[in-house]
C-alpha cells in the first residue's frame, strides 16, 4: 500500500513540474531542489527523487556535479530531432490505431479538435492539441510506443510554447479536421498521410 501511495505522489510530482517547465514558469538552469519539492508536496525524498528521475529521461531536467538537478536547457535545434522522431513514431501509431479506434475513442478525438480550433489562448490550444494527438493513437496497443510519444510531445510542446507564445493566433487546423475525416472512413493511409504532412511542418 506504502508503495502504491508513494507511486501517486511521484505521478502527482512529475505532472506538476513537467507543466511548470513546459509553461516556462521554470526556467533552464532552474534549481530543483529536493527538500523544497518535498516540503511543498508535504511528502519524503523519496517520491522528489522518483520524480526528478523521471523528468531526466523525458529530457526535461539535468543532474550535473555539484549543482544538483536543474530543469533542462532550452534549445530550439533540438526541436528538428523530435519533429523527425515524431515522424517517425507517430504514423506508425496511428497506422495501428485508426482501425481500432472505439467510437468512444473517436467521440474523444473529435471533441479535441473542435477545442483545440475553439482555444482563445496558446496554452490552451497546446493542451487540447496534444489531446488530440494522443487520441487519435490511443487505439494502437503499443503503450512503449505510446509513452515514448507522449514524452516528445512534451517537449515539443515546450519548444512551441516558447517560440509561438508571441505570435499565436486562433486558428482552425485543417489537417487535425482531414485526420477525422479519414478516421471516421476507415481510410488509414490517407490518415497516415496527413499527420505526416502536418508533423512535417513542425518548426
Amino acid at each position: 500500500m506504502r508503495t502504491a501511495a508513494k507511486g501517486t505522489i511521484a505521478d502527482k510530482i512529475t505532472k506538476a513540474l513537467t507543466d511548470k517547465i513546459m509553461l516556462g514558469e521554470l526556467a533552464p538552469d532552474a534549481k530543483l531542489p529536493q527538500d523544497h519539492i518535498a516540503r511543498e508536496f508535504a511528502t519524503s525524498h523519496v517520491p522528489v527523487r522518483e520524480a526528478l528521475l523521471r523528468l531526466e529521461a523525458r529530457g526535461l531536467a539535468v543532474s550535473l556535479p555539484r549543482r544538483g538537478v536543474r530543469v533542462a536547457p532550452f534549445d530550439p535545434a533540438d526541436m528538428r530531432e523530435i519533429r523527425e522522431m515524431r515522424l517517425a513514431l507517430e504514423p506508425v501509431a496511428l497506422r495501428h490505431s485508426v482501425p481500432a479506434l472505439a467510437p468512444d475513442q473517436v467521440a474523444e478525438a473529435e471533441a479535441a479538435r473542435v477545442a483545440c480550433d475553439e482555444a482563445d489562448n496558446i496554452v490552451t490550444w497546446e493542451l487540447e492539441n496534444r489531446r488530440f494527438h494522443h487520441a487519435i493513437l490511443a487505439a494502437c496497443g503499443m503503450p512503449r510506443l505510446l509513452a515514448e510519444i507522449d514524452d516528445l510531445q512534451v517537449l515539443s510542446a515546450r519548444h512551441l510554447l516558447a517560440t509561438w507564445r508571441a505570435s499565436w493566433e486562433e486558428r482552425t487546423d485543417r489537417d487535425h479536421r482531414a485526420i477525422m475525416t479519414a478516421i471516421a472512413n476507415r481510410d488509414t493511409n490517407t490518415a497516415v498521410s496527413v499527420l505526416q504532412r502536418h508533423l512535417a511542418r513542425l518548426q
